[in-house]
């Protein structure tokens, strides 16, 4: 793929890009969108470093990609500004956000097309990388067998198991998102089959019994961690993720207690998975 307005070095064969050449403190030219969305597609993941986002131009960069998401159990920090997920840990945190493999709020009914984070701290000494992983290629490595019997299957996502009581928060009564999506679901852009289960919102196969479903989740809970699938996304003060939710999973470590990191994420809405 040739670009007439970036620069972008790719971070493995499979998966992950750095993007150079571009301000997004800036609004984007309709030049500079196709490319760096081209480039999402062709990535999966991209980086850019050395950005400075208020919240304004963060939601607005996001906004050029879609519609903005509002996450159904996050608190809302600045009020004045909800679709922006707050993402930080320091010595009072018990957890961090995204801890295990997953694609970002797979419960709703349409999730995420894809999140955007920015971070403006990170930990002195190292630690805090991201994992991300290629589902197309996750897909394409099963046997063909196994990708015979997963094509036309479906699975639930249930945010009620990962939300409740999560945020601190008293959410008695409030009902989380569940949804029904394909086990393996075709991109919208790209056309491409990818493998759509992870461990934070599946919950079981429809139509198997609990015990098949959970020996088949394993089994593919496992095979989405394969190393060959991943980039280790390191970070800096004022580096950006972009990722497509559709098409890659991520994981964020927690390698860093008792040290700070902090940022904000905006996500841009998707549609129905088929």
């Amino acid at each position: 793929m040739s670009y007439r307005t970036i620069e972008v070095r790719k971070s493995t064969p499979n998966i992950g890009a750095e993007i150079h050449g571009i301000d997004l403190s800036k609004p984007l030219s309709d030049e500079q969108f196709r490319d760096v969305h081209a480039a999402l597609m062709d990535n999966l993941v991209i980086f850019f470093r050395d950005q400075k986002l208020g919240l304004e131009r963060h939601k607005e960069f996001g906004a050029r990609f879609g519609k903005l998401h509002f996450h159904p159990a996050a608190p809302r920090v600045f009020p004045e500004h909800p679709e922006v997920f707050v993402i930080k840990a320091d010595e009072s945190s018990t957890y961090v956000a995204g801890e295990d493999w997953h694609s970002d709020v797979s419960c709703d009914a349409e999730p995420p097309m894809g999140s955007i984070l920015y971070l403006t701290e990170v930990p002195p000494n190292g630690g805090g990388d991201t994992l991300f992983a290629n589902m197309y290629l996750a897909y394409d490595r099963l046997s063909e067998r196994i990708r015979a019997l997963l094509d036309g299957m479906t699975a639930i996502h249930d945010g009620e198991m990962l939300y409740r009581g999560r945020y601190g928060s008293d959410d008695a009564g409030k009902v989380y998102p569940r949804a029904e999506h394909p086990v393996v679901r075709t991109h919208p852009v790209t056309g491409r089959k990818c493998l759509y289960v992870n461990r934070f919102f599946t919950t079981r196969i429809v139509g198997l019994s609990k015990i098949e479903s959970d020996g088949l989740l394993q089994m593919l809970f496992r095979h989405v961690e394969t190393p060959e699938f991943q980039v280790r996304f390191r970070w800096q003060p004022g580096s950006i993720a972009f990722w497509d939710n559709r098409c890659a999973q991520h994981r964020a470590l927690w390698d860093y207690y008792p040290n700070r990191r902090y940022g904000h994420r905006v996500t841009v809405a998707g549609d129905k998975p088929f």
